[in-house]
């Protein structure tokens, strides 16, 4: 009997580590895949209904650029609002292991809206986004880094 009550035990534990592991709450540094240069910290919270939800809280500066405020191309409800702020991921559920999908991300440079899957890394400190138009091989991938 003891057995069985430390076996219990032994897999609770695994598995709420397992579920932490997963979480992507946090402050993320986005890296621009195209320059690898940091552009905006995004705010990644978890909503009631267990998805994932990402906004802008800072836009990076960086030499020779200046960055974008507004979100000028972007479709409505988005059109002309303040990138600081701006909701950009939504509806991102988790899958499992360390697997993300189901998602949207808004690109608030280009005004598009993707599909996004994710992974995060085994040490939970780099997130690898996939933003996609119809299967994931259009697309782009963006590694991001937890602050």
């Amino acid at each position: 009997m003891k057995k069985n009550v430390w076996m219990g035990v032994f897999a609770s534990l695994i598995f709420s580590g397992s579920a932490f592991a997963a979480d992507l709450t946090g402050i993320w540094q986005s890296i621009d895949d195209k320059t690898g240069s940091p552009k905006a910290l995004i705010e990644i919270t978890q909503a009631e209904n267990g998805s994932f939800t990402g906004k802008i809280i800072k836009v990076t500066p960086r030499p020779g650029y200046t960055p974008k405020t507004m979100c000028v191309n972007c479709p409505a409800p988005y059109t002309n609002k303040p990138l600081v702020g701006l909701e950009i991921i939504h509806g991102l559920k988790h899958v499992e292991n360390n697997n993300y999908a189901d998602g949207r991300i808004l690109d608030p440079l280009t005004g598009k809206m993707y599909s996004l899957k994710g992974r995060l890394a085994s040490n939970n400190k780099r997130l690898t986004l996939r933003g996609y138009v119809g299967i994931s091989a259009i697309g782009r991938t963006q590694t991001w880094i937890r602050q």
